[in-house]
């Protein structure tokens, strides 16, 4: 390749997959500089992003595992930093190949399970419940990017509901900064105990509901990355009476699921136009059978993960209630109809899924295993050429 320009070589080499790009870092001194570039790792990035490539479905489960989003035939058991047999493992979120993880001890950590790089953030500011009284109070999550600032932000908010106290608070962790900051507080009340904040155009979305005992009506509330500060977001207009509305994404775009008991119906939104309240469309329903016993016993709690390829197409995550297990399908958007089962062999049987982008995008942090040990290898690969 060493008679090709530059460009073409940089263009080829934008296209695969992070795997063989690592390998390619021990070639010689200019691809490891050109491969560990930021313009590099941003253009990496922006092609996979662009061509919806080098995708993996993640399962969190407890443990944590990982699919190839093109086949979805095979789950491998992740060796993740937060790894444990006492906590389980939770997925805040998923950005930019890099993921957000938390556990049951509130140990929060970012990682790059393509690079294996991870970095485990400081000490929370917040106060939470002691061991064994999660049911007293209401937590939400959220990670994402902030373009404006180039940096990774997390964001956490909290209401205790202790005898003894009851108190309320939020804070933001800044990559750069490596520090948590408390932000202002905000009038309404936290809609679940505990849930994950859904990045859109630059800003995590949690549901809320009003503090007023007169008005439980549920609400979007966003946090802008970039300036800091919280704003409300229409969401459309729907009976939530005997249904379950839960706020999602779908190829970048913010999602409302409602997921209604009665009916046996899912009915899934779109926000089109970011913020436009009239942009608000219905991608599609999902009809369970006629009411009776045993289909309300088996209602599926659903909500859709991404697109296909061909956009023709969304995989849903169901949950039966019948055996408390979840399941993977794909859902016909222009038939309007179920048309595969996925069965992803040693996945397992409960899980909740997330996209995840393969990337070379760097923490700052450490290397899972020896760090010295790595580079001294990858020195003396380098000799070899």
């Amino acid at each position: 390749m060493s008679s090709l320009p530059d460009e073409v070589i940089l263009e080829i080499l934008s296209r695969l997959p992070v795997k063989p790009l690592l390998c390619f870092r021990c070639v010689s001194k200019p691809w490891l500089a050109l491969i560990d570039s930021p313009q590099f790792i941003k253009l990496h990035l922006k092609q996979s992003l662009k061509t919806t490539t080098n995708l993996s479905l993640i399962l969190s489960g407890g443990y944590l595992y990982s699919s190839d989003f093109d086949s979805l035939d095979t789950a491998i058991e992740l060796d993740h930093p937060l790894k444990t047999p006492h906590y389980e493992t939770e997925i805040v979120g998923s950005c930019n190949g890099l993921l957000c993880l938390s556990n049951k001890k509130e140990d929060v950590a970012l990682w790059n399970p393509s690079t294996r790089k991870y970095k485990k953030l400081p000490v929370t500011t917040l106060q939470f419940a002691p061991d064994g009284y999660d049911f007293s109070q209401n937590t939400v999550s959220g990670f994402g990017y902030d373009e404006t600032s180039d940096d990774y932000k997390v964001v956490r908010s909290l209401r205790l509901n202790l005898a003894e106290n009851s108190s309320s608070g939020s804070e933001v962790y800044s990559l750069k900064n490596d520090s948590w900051r408390r932000l202002p507080d905000y009038p309404y009340n936290l809609r679940y105990l505990r849930s994950f904040a859904m990045l859109v155009s630059g800003a995590l979305h949690w549901q809320v509901t009003s503090k007023a005992e007169s008005n439980r009506t549920n609400l979007i509330l966003a946090f802008d990355l970039g300036v800091e500060e919280y704003r409300l977001v229409p969401h459309p207009d729907l009976s939530d009476k005997g249904s379950q509305m839960t706020v999602g994404v779908l190829g970048g775009c913010l999602t409302m699921c409602n997921n209604c008991y009665f009916t046996h119906r899912l009915d899934v939104w779109v926000m089109k136009d970011y913020g436009v309240k009239e942009s608000w469309t219905k991608l599609f329903s999902v009809k369970e059978p006629s009411p009776s016993l045993r289909s309300f016993l088996s209602f599926q709690y659903g909500r859709p993960v991404a697109y296909s390829k061909s956009d023709g197409e969304v995989l849903l995550e169901q949950y039966r209630l019948e055996d408390k297990n979840n399941r993977l399908v794909w859902y016909d958007l222009e038939n309007n109809k179920k048309v595969k089962n996925v069965k992803i062999q040693g996945a397992p049987d409960q899980f909740h899924a997330d996209i995840c982008c393969g990337s070379l995008v760097p923490l700052g942090g450490n290397r899972e295993g020896n760090t010295k040990k790595q580079q001294a290898v990858e020195k003396k690969n380098r000799k070899k050429r």
